[in-house]
């Protein structure tokens, strides 16, 4: 016989976070050691995954719990308003400044702030950050006035800080800084025997939000759902089972009423669509790139010196240009797509003249 100690299960689930597998285990296990303390955490793991559901966790298993927990997603921001966004300004340090403002870490002193997409951030406001790391204080955009708080930082990226420190695009001493207690995110692909509790989690949800009663699941669904590698993960996964239960005629959740690709059916891309409507045959990427640059070679004579730009230039723009467009214009998305620093897209941006 065990005697019950009062004190919860380390590796319990976490409020509001779905999942009992061994995965998860670890997750909740750290989260509750480091929450305990005042040391910064970094969150590392691919988008959907559920980095600001921990770092929630963290916070209201803290001492803090109490006290604010302000969000910050730093991929949404352009760097100006990023900066006022964190730290606040003075009446009339830019255009639209029309009064002082606090800043997010002055509206999370004694509390936590969650950065989001820490990978984002631009070496000039990686020196800030650091620096509130180091000193707690900051000044305001446009002020001279020293400001001190006291906040937890809790951050999160969607890539290897590691390898972009290496290659100039963050901060190494931030990086350090900010991963005092990392805490993997596993993919949903690595946590498949949680799926069919996620699966019964969002029915519950989607039921009750759409007046359905989808309350079964048919065997060869669930296997679907489990076999599927899942590249959205956990909010790709809430999705389809919206979709699913939108689409239930009965009780039962069907394969019929899952999307394709979830069942292994390739979807046809927009290009390859256009390019079947207009009787031409799709190419692999790796055919259509030795066929553009013999293209580009054959209007080219022997004398030419300009075959980079003819070529290579004009790809690379066309690319920049088409991932700006799906990122509605915001730089610092598109830089993140491209996996390039955004001071180098800005540059490039202006040279092909894409900003007009």
């Amino acid at each position: 016989m065990s005697l019950s100690t009062g004190k919860p299960d380390a590796m319990a689930p976490l409020p509001s976070i779905i999942g009992s597998g061994e995965a998860m285990r670890e997750v909740y296990r750290i989260t509750r050691q480091v929450a305990r303390s005042k040391a910064s955490v970094l969150l590392l793991g691919e988008t959907g995954t559920g980095k600001e559901l921990v770092a929630k966790a963290v916070h209201d298993l803290s001492d803090r719990r109490n006290r604010p927990f302000v969000r910050v997603n730093c991929g949404a921001l352009a760097e100006n308003l990023l900066e006022s966004e964190l730290f606040g300004h003075m009446k009339g340090a830019f255009t639209g400044a029309v009064s002082d403002r606090a800043g997010r870490f002055q509206s999370a002193d004694t509390g936590t702030i969650f950065l989001d997409e820490i990978n984002s951030t631009t070496p000039l406001l990686q020196v800030k950050l650091l620096r509130v790391l180091q000193e707690r204080e900051f000044e305001r955009v446009g002020g001279d006035t020293t400001i001190r708080v006291d906040t937890r930082i809790v951050s999160a990226s969607n890539r290897n800080l590691l390898e972009m420190s290496a290659k100039g695009h963050f901060r190494e001493d931030l990086y350090y800084r900010l991963n005092v207690v990392p805490i993997h995110l596993p993919p949903l692909r690595d946590r498949v025997e949680d799926i069919p509790e996620l699966v019964g989690h969002f029915l519950n949800i989607y039921n009750e939000g759409n007046d359905r009663y989808v309350t079964h699941i048919h065997p060869a669904a669930m296997r679907a759902l489990q076999e599927y590698h899942w590249p959205g993960n956990v909010r790709e996964l809430q999705n389809v089972v919206e979709h699913a239960v939108v689409m239930a005629t009965g009780d039962e959740l069907t394969p019929d009423v899952l999307p394709g690709v979830v069942l292994g059916e390739p979807e046809p891309s927009i290009a390859s669509g256009s390019m079947a409507a207009n009787g031409m045959v799709p190419m692999d990427f790796e055919t259509l790139a030795k066929s553009l640059v013999v293209e580009g070679l054959s209007q080219a004579d022997e004398n030419s010196e300009d075959l980079h730009s003819r070529i290579v230039d004009r790809v690379e723009r066309e690319v920049i240009a088409q991932v700006l467009n799906q990122c509605q214009g915001v730089q610092i998305k598109a830089a993140s797509r491209l996996g390039i620093n955004r001071n180098t897209l800005h540059k490039k941006i202006k040279d092909y003249g894409l900003g007009d």
